[in-house]
């Protein structure tokens, strides 16, 4: 099986200003899904991050930027990794994620197993 990188792209101000009980009404149904991905035996981890852009490095001469890119507000806000056959396994694995629901984007990434 392949390990895909479920990596979720959003605008973080709708969530921001998000009223608390309604917010974790949407954080019950991400716990949902994992759970489902969980049981059905294909993901491997998950971790939300803080909703902020963060920093943008670039090379090779190293300049740091605040993140993400200054043509999007969308951020970063979390990953899953799973395990699938292909990428259309993991998109039917994925086409159900609340994330969607809300106008969030998924880039769905194949992780290359690089030699040990």
């Amino acid at each position: 099986m392949a390990q895909f990188l479920l990596l979720l792209h959003s605008d973080p101000e709708p969530w921001l200003k998000m009223p608390a009980e309604e917010r974790q009404k949407w954080f019950a149904k991400y716990m949902a899904w994992a759970n489902k991905a969980r049981e059905g035996g294909y993901l491997l981890g998950s971790n939300k991050l803080v909703d902020d852009g963060g920093k943008v490095m670039r090379g090779p001469k190293v300049t740091t930027t605040d993140g993400p890119y200054s043509e999007t507000k969308e951020v970063l806000g979390g990953y899953y990794m799973i395990e699938a056959a292909n990428y259309n396994d993991a998109v039917q694995h994925t086409k159900d994620h609340p994330h969607l629901e809300h106008g969030g984007t998924i880039e769905v990434r194949q992780v290359e197993q690089l030699p040990r």
